[in-house]
């Protein structure tokens, strides 16, 4: 299926995948102050603004171009749902942007594999607030939802964060051994620097000894529990 819109912005969903075990296992990642901002030309063309592309056109709204980084969302969305995790029904994804903007990401959406294309969904998200799949059923693939996280996460689930510079260091596999078989989240910066400190958490870890990208903590903590919960 593809997204509507134009061939820029195709976004083709895959079945849903129901959770085989029939258990409560889900890890939830929310990234978060995702840079995710649409900015205007002098052609009137709207584009997802970055540093890259727009570094004049940032400086002169005296923006710091350092912190227009929406790629790290975009390779964190790609490390996320290629995962055997997601494909196995065990995870969910919501990014949370610096505007305080809250995104739900469907696990069944296969996310442009070019930074141009998505660039261009995000753009088209951020106007209309959805996108739909193309088809019968025009299932949704990303929504804006209200900003309230008590009402999109289960009760009562424990909430954790990844830092750096956390007391704390913990082995993603043995951590994840340690939890019950109940949904657990994760909150994971999507910014190139500084940290996060969402008020929310009952704890910030670190989970290397050495700095991390933000997709490679993706990666790192969704291998944890497909090792724990056995999926290869």
């Amino acid at each position: 299926a593809k997204c509507i819109g134009t061939n820029e912005m195709e976004a083709p969903a895959e079945p849903e995948r129901p959770n085989p075990r029939g258990d409560g296992r889900k890890l939830i990642v929310i990234l978060e102050k995702a840079c995710l901002e649409v900015i205007q030309d002098r052609n009137k063309q709207y584009h997802l603004a970055n540093g890259d592309d727009h570094h004049a056109l940032l400086g002169k709204h005296n923006k710091n171009v350092a912190d227009y980084r929406p790629d790290i969302t975009h390779q964190c969305l790609l490390t996320l749902l290629d995962s055997p995790l997601n494909k196995a029904g065990h995870l969910q994804v919501y990014i949370r942007t610096t505007k305080n903007e809250l995104i739900y990401i469907n696990p069944a959406i296969r996310i442009p594999r070019t930074f141009r294309r998505f660039a261009g969904l995000m753009v088209e998200l951020l106007h209309k607030h959805k996108i739909r799949a193309q088809g019968k059923h025009s299932e949704i693939l990303m929504r804006m939802v209200k900003n309230n996280l008590d009402q999109h996460l289960p009760p009562g689930c424990r909430k954790f964060a990844f830092s750096k510079d956390a007391p704390r260091t913990i082995d993603p596999v043995d951590f994840a051994a340690t939890l019950p078989p109940e949904p657990v989240v994760f909150v994971i910066g999507a910014i190139a620097r500084g940290s996060i400190d969402p008020q929310f958490t009952e704890e910030t870890l670190c989970i290397s000894q050495y700095p991390l990208s933000a997709s490679v903590c993706c990666g790192k903590i969704c291998c944890a529990f497909e090792k724990c919960w056995g999926i290869l």
